[in-house]
């Protein structure tokens, strides 16, 4: 990894010993990780914090790992999910991709393979983790600056943090500057193998990605609705 922060992971598995694990192994390789027993500590983090992937028990008591990944993708929330579970069966498998996770981890596993899934899914989503260019290419919304080359948005010398599908959706804006992106193209290129964009879950994503780029987000000056058609980002 370079020296851009580390990417935030959230493990929500009910065994204590394999929950531990998990955490010291995923920080071992560079990651900032949160863990949680339960599906319901896992939504106040949520609530609060933005993850860049998270890594899920399907068997827990109370709402289980299937019933957190349909609800979060509902609620229009497309952090990456990757489902762990005991069950191998190809029906549980299914249900766990057609409540919208990302990928499926039988257990037991190799650690090592654990890693490559996550590796592999946060590379469906473009990560700012090159080294800068020689000459980086920046665009002015206001107080911010985002550098094109390097997916990064600044705040004076502050970087400001972003999702990973907030800097897909950045990535997508800047290539595009000053022109009008629909929304059925913003949910082809978010919806990766896995086919789990949906408008209802762009809108969400904008709505959260002008929190950080607006002054005020009801009124956005550089991320502009164009009412019937999508999205255009205005950069000064």
């Amino acid at each position: 990894m370079t020296d851009a922060a580390p990417l935030h992971l959230l493990v929500v598995d009910d065994d204590d010993r394999i929950r531990g694990l998990l955490q010291k192994f995923l920080i071992r390789n560079g990651y900032l990780v949160s863990a949680v027993p339960d599906a319901a500590r896992a939504r106040r983090l949520l609530a609060g914090l933005d993850f860049d992937l998270i890594v899920l028990d399907v068997m827990m008591p109370g709402e289980d790992g299937i019933a957190l990944t349909r609800a979060l993708r509902d609620r229009g929330q497309m952090v990456p999910i990757l489902l762990l579970t005991a069950r191998g069966e190809t029906e549980n498998r299914i249900d766990g991709l057609e409540a919208g996770a990302d990928d499926y981890l039988v257990k037991p596993f190799e650690p090592r393979e654990l890693l490559l899934r996550i590796n592999a899914i946060l590379r469906r989503v473009p990560q700012p983790l090159k080294a800068p260019a020689a000459v980086s290419r920046h665009l002015a919304l206001g107080p911010l600056r985002y550098d094109v080359d390097r997916a990064e948005l600044w705040q004076g010398d502050q970087p400001v943090r972003l999702t990973t599908t907030e800097i897909a959706l950045m990535r997508i804006f800047a290539a595009r500057a000053g022109e009008v992106v629909g929304r059925d193209r913003l949910v082809a290129e978010l919806g990766g193998e896995a086919g789990q964009a949906s408008e209802r879950a762009v809108d969400v994503q904008v709505t959260r990605l002008r929190r950080k780029i607006e002054a005020d987000p009801r009124q956005p000056r550089y991320l502009q609705t164009v009412r019937g058609e999508g999205y255009r980002l205005a950069p000064d």
